[in-house]
């Protein structure tokens, strides 16, 4: 029996349209199971979350929002009611008891993004919670195993601490940036008379900072805090430190760098001066040590003028440019007890930067992998290069024997290795060049930048003996990184002299994908070593040559990103980002936080109407995937003066000309033509926002908007007697297919249309751009052509993935030709694992879906693939999929399907019958399909039809699945 649930029953009135062309056409009802009541009780909810986090420490969200994946492993388990318990400390709720909040049982299949309806929460307070659900049958699972979360510093006034600078004065003129200007060292020392119960420390430092206590390094946080908008909201981190304090004297430390808020004025480009558009100034701190006593007391040690400060190490130091580190400037013991800080300063006052100093939504960088070199090799006396086998984002850690003091040794960092003429074996960093100042290109930095921005550290020796030196307020992307200075009385370095430290966003990894392609296997490797090179607060073009969120970079390929890591909180930020950054004008910048680039934008600063849909697109998949409404709410008007300023700046026919078109295709780019669809997809997505947020006004007036955008496109681009776009390159054709412009009865033209241009024009390559190949796999994805799609994505020639793979890549190139000019780490061409996910292991959000509550299960088997699977821990829980042929290899064999679909989710299941004409398909044994008809039933599964694509199509509830075909 098939029954209609709350989450069928849900209409998404715009959306559900245009998201019926993603997959083929709207779910129908579910299958459940129809048995009575249990006499086992469902088990506990588990995956507990709050704001994207299992324990989220130092959090502002006044009314945080909680989710869980329902426990009951029945077929077809839903969730009909849950409660809700906080609690000041977990023995309350031991005792069954909530003296924060009870929720009461509340009638309802909601479990993700519930919000905290309780009393308000207090400043630095934690509060533990729980939660259990209810299924169809009026069951109570058992309570989940308690969790916790913990403000932060909620209000202006807990701020007792302030911000505090060094007394020295930035530099007067461009090239003095260049000079040595040590690192400032910050350190108050104090006295605690009793043992600490708790204690938390809330802290920042611009552009970052290292934060000890009593000598120790606080937390594992690197390159903190994320980058944003200083002027409009500066982040902090909160760190429990009980461990690290001790009765008697203590002391704090906090060595301060550079980082985005003091760039050097590099003129990136030869145009772009960071320091005129970036929020700049002298690098400031405000830290605050909170000491609770078992007593009740509480003591708060806050930075201030009687704070001290002096020079470390850190000589130089820049986001781009690297670091120095002169060890004969160590000053032993700064961060503990007792030092005696002859020559230091006081500190002085500085004025806070931020309208608003808040919690980090995005999880923390941190040191996430740690890589041994795979050789060291003298290429040139005195001249060693060290060969990670990886290209990767972070720093290297390198020791050194020790040497003659002030031996500089320094590292310069490459992806590639020169192959051939005078330079032939030495790293070749020319792929890597910050901000593209080459003086071979005679685009120069501006005074005092050097001719070419290499990627460099030094690090100069003491004469102390061994040493290990790693950096601190940089990073760089590199594979190899050259050697020089090595101390000449010392032994040559070797490979247990250096390990490569990569750095990322610590994100949660919620999918995975193998096959039997090697192929595919490598791409799938290359993709997530790309990704997790280009998380540092931001989403980035690349770890090197400019290291900015450029928003059409996000556009392309934050759809693979959801499938493989959590990224609720990152793309948060992300979307704020661009609206603390939306131009005076109403247009949003091309970079976030906004640069001074603004290439083909709109006036203003705006940014070219394709990277300005990186701020829309970001939220209509965090609707899709996590739920989330209120981010949705939160940026509403953002969005809406976004459309109103393009309105005002269409042409006379309505449409938007000017933009840079699908970056990096091979084919020539139609400018005009893209520009015009971006511009309807953003009126297309603010109408499907109003519709969500219940404003049908606003729903019906851009929905209007959207329907006149896309007749002017069809007059303007649309050839009806061949069904071509403009000048139909891939990439015309695909922009009118993906995002619905073409006139219904005339999609399989344009499709026609495409398909020629793939095979016919290109040879079965593909010869589009950052957005083109996300499209492209998508569209034939949906218009049922993945044969297609498979003989592009494993091409070994150009332009393809294989290609890079065989130029030995272990990145995604910016461009597909590669060289030695363009980056070789960009994720825009990543897309294509989201085409793994969703056309080989299959696994579809459902037209209409929110967070994954309907789901579609498609696997195609397609080329010579013997097996392919994938998982997705969505934010209700697991979703799997894994295919495998079997029988003989001519054939005639069979295959098998394993599917899991959460509880409290709803799935179509399209099971892959290899084009049989009449098959027979089992579900755990049981025939359900005999010679295309319907021939028996299992719990929770119900045979719907033979769809049109080679595929029997069945209703199935949460559980597990094992489908076979003969």
């Amino acid at each position: 029996m098939t029954i209609p649930t709350p989450a069928t029953a849900r209409t998404v009135a715009l959306f559900c349209l245009a998201g019926a062309l993603l997959i083929g056409g709207p779910l129908r009802a579910r299958a459940h199971s129809s048995s009575g009541p249990s006499d086992e009780r469902p088990e506990a909810p588990h995956r507990l979350r709050c704001e994207y986090r299992e324990a989220p420490l130092g959090m502002d969200v006044k009314k945080p929002r909680l989710s869980w994946a329902v426990g009951d492993t029945s077929r077809g388990a839903m969730q009909s009611a849950y409660q809700i318990q906080v609690a000041g400390s977990p023995k309350p709720l031991a005792n069954g008891e909530a003296d924060v909040w009870d929720s009461g049982k509340v009638e309802s299949d909601q479990s993700i993004q519930v919000p905290y309806d309780g009393p308000a929460l207090q400043s630095g307070e934690r509060y533990w919670w729980r939660v259990r659900t209810w299924n169809e049958e009026g069951d109570a699972s058992a309570w989940s195993d308690a969790r916790w979360w913990e403000m932060g510093l909620l209000e202006e006034s807990d701020w007792q601490a302030n911000w505090i600078s060094s007394p020295e004065p930035l530099p007067q003129r461009p090239e003095q940036f260049y000079e040595d200007d040590p690192a400032p060292l910050f350190r108050k020392g104090f006295s605690l008379e009793k043992q600490p119960e708790r204690a938390r420390l809330y802290v920042s430092g611009l552009g970052y900072y290292e934060a000890r206590l009593n000598g120790e390094k606080v937390g594992e946080r690197v390159l903190d805090p994320g980058w944003t908008s200083y002027d409009h909201r500066t982040y902090y981190s909160t760190y429990d430190v009980t461990g690290q304090l001790r009765e008697g004297d203590n002391a704090l430390g906090v060595m301060l760098g550079n980082g985005w808020y003091n760039p050097r004025p590099l003129q990136l480009f030869g145009q772009y001066n960071l320091r005129d558009h970036l929020t700049v100034g002298k690098p400031r701190l405000i830290a605050q040590l909170v000491v609770d006593y078992a007593d009740g007391t509480r003591e708060v040690i806050a930075s201030g003028e009687d704070w001290q400060v002096g020079e470390g190490p850190i000589v130089r130091n820049g986001v781009y440019l690297g670091e120095h580190y002169d060890a004969r400037k160590e000053q032993p013991g700064w961060p503990r007890p007792g030092f005696e800080a002859e020559g230091w300063n006081d500190a002085v006052h500085a004025e806070a930067t931020a309208q608003h100093l808040a919690w980090q939504p995005q999880p923390a960088i941190k040191v996430t992998k740690r890589l041994e070199p795979t050789s060291v090799t003298e290429v040139r006396p005195d001249t060693f290069v060290v060969d990670f086998g990886q290209n990767f984002a972070g720093w290297v850690k390198m020791r050194a024997p020790g040497g003659p003091r002030g031996t500089r040794i320094n590292l310069f960092y490459g992806e590639l290795l020169h192959t051939d003429g005078a330079k032939e074996g030495l790293v070749n960093g020319f792929t890597s060049v910050a901000g593209h100042i080459k003086e071979r290109w005679g685009l120069g930095g501006g005074p005092g930048a050097p001719p070419t921005a290499w990627q460099e550290d030094t690090f100069i020796l003491d004469g102390e003996g061994a040493q290990t030196f790693r950096p601190h307020f940089t990073f760089h992307g590199f594979r190899y990184a050259q050697v020089t200075g090595w101390p000449e009385d010392r032994p040559p370095p070797t490979k247990e002299d250096f390990t490569g430290l990569r750095l990322s966003a610590d994100l949660d990894k919620t999918g995975s994908f193998a096959s039997s392609s090697a192929l595919f296997t490598k791409i799938q490797e290359m993709t997530e070593w790309t990704f997790l090179s280009n998380v540092f607060g931001i989403q980035s073009d690349c770890p090197h040559r400019e290291k900015f969120a450029y928003g059409g970079d996000i556009v392309a390929s934050a759809e693979a990103f959801l499938f493989n890591y959590g990224m609720g909180g990152f793309y948060t930020k992300t979307a704020r980002d661009f609206a603390a950054d939306q131009r005076p004008n109403g247009g949003m910048p091309e970079t976030a936080p906004y640069n001074g680039i603004a290439v083909e934008g709109l006036g203003g600063g705006s940014g070219p109407v394709g990277w300005q849909l990186a701020h829309p697109s970001v939220q209509e998949k965090m609707w899709r995937f996590y739920g989330d409404r209120r981010l949705l709410e939160e940026q509403y008007a953002a969005t809406k003066r976004t459309v109103e300023f393009l309105r005002a700046r269409a042409g006379d026919d309505g449409l938007i000309e000017k933009g840079i078109s699908d970056h990096a295709s091979v084919d020539p780019k139609p400018v005009e033509l893209t520009s015009a669809a971006f511009y309807y997809k953003h009126a297309r997505l603010l109408a499907g926002f109003a519709e969500r947020l219940g404003k049908a006004d606003d729903a019906r007036e851009y929905g209007a908007l959207a329907e006149e955008i896309k007749a002017a496109f069809q007059e303007r681009f649309f050839k009806p007697q061949t069904g071509a776009f403009g000048f139909h390159t891939q990439a015309s054709q695909l922009f009118a297919l993906d995002y619905g412009l073409v006139p219904p009865e005339q999609e399989q033209q344009a499709l026609d249309m495409l398909l020629a241009g793939i095979e016919d024009v290109h040879g079965g390559h593909l010869s589009t751009g950052i957005f083109g190949t996300e499209m492209l796999f998508d569209v034939l994805r949906r218009q049922g052509h993945s044969e297609v799609a498979y003989d592009v994505a494993t091409r070994r020639d150009y332009p393809g993935w294989g290609k890079m793979l065989d130029e030995g890549a272990t990145t995604l190139w910016e461009f597909w030709r590669g060289g030695t000019g363009p980056s070789h780490n960009h994720p825009m061409f990543g897309s294509i694992s989201e085409w793994f996910y969703r056309t080989l292991a299959g696994i579809n959000p459902a037209p209409g879906a929110v967070g994954f509550d309907e789901i579609v299960i498609a696997p195609r088997p397609v080329g010579d693939l013997k097996h392919a699977r994938g998982h997705y821990d969505s934010i209700r829980g697991e979703i799997s999929s894994r295919w495998e042929k079997t029988g003989s290899e001519n054939g005639d064999g069979g295959l098998t399907l394993d599917v899991t679909i959460p509880a409290n989710a709803t799935a179509e299941v399209r099971v892959p019958t290899l084009d049989r004409e009449a098959p027979t398909v089992r579900e755990s044994g049981t025939v359900l399909v005999r010679g295309g008809e319907s021939a028996g039933s299992t719990e929770a599964v119900e045979f719907v039809r033979m769809g049109e694509r080679g595929a029997a199509v069945f209703d199935v509830g949460a559980g597990q699945y094992r489908f076979s075909v003969e």
